[in-house]
């Protein structure tokens, strides 16, 4: 009965470490989410550097969006979302895509990861944590957040494809 009970008992425990141990490292922290995010900005800023003006209008297909609308979809849906659901203040700025330069798309990129950093660090733990109704899901602002990277990373990736596209070589991958 004793080593019935000792048995149960340091499974217990070994049990709750290893839960414990699983929930300290399941989610990154928001520093270094913010920390891959920032490098998500430079990684865009860098692709939309490498394609010459000649290829910013180039489109794969004619129903696709072109080089310049991909980079620009990366930074208005970062304000969108982190408007709509995040709950970020009205941003303050705004750009035409069609007459936009690359330049102007470059900053406009960037003050889109700027303002999304901005409302993401806004967010209590406890309201990261909230769920809400998104596109038909049921999901913590975390996993927006998550979204919002992993819809960057797409948009960008279709982008790195028109540079091929056009002969252009990528910058290299940032991944921390």
């Amino acid at each position: 009965m004793k080593k019935t009970f000792t048995t149960l008992v340091f499974s217990l425990a070994t049990f709750l470490f290893v839960c414990l141990a699983g929930f300290s490292n399941a989610q990154t922290t928001m520093d270094e989410f913010l920390g891959k995010w920032n490098n998500s900005k430079q990684f865009t800023i860098d692709v939309l550097n490498k394609m010459p003006d000649s290829g910013m209008n180039y489109k794969t297909d004619p129903g696709a969006m072109s080089f310049k609308e991909q980079i620009h979809h990366i930074g208005n849906a970062i304000v969108g979302i982190s408007q709509g659901f995040l709950g970020g203040p009205d941003p303050g700025f705004t750009i035409d895509v069609e007459t936009a330069s690359k330049a102007e798309l470059a900053d406009y990129v960037a003050k889109a990861y700027d303002y999304g950093a901005m409302v993401m660090k806004s967010l209590t733990p406890e309201q990261a944590g909230e769920l809400m109704e998104v596109f038909g899901n049921n999901v913590s602002k975390r996993q927006v957040m998550a979204l919002l990277m992993d819809h960057s990373t797409h948009h960008r990736g279709s982008a790195i494809a028109y540079l091929r596209a056009n002969g252009v070589e990528p910058p290299a991958f940032v991944g921390f």
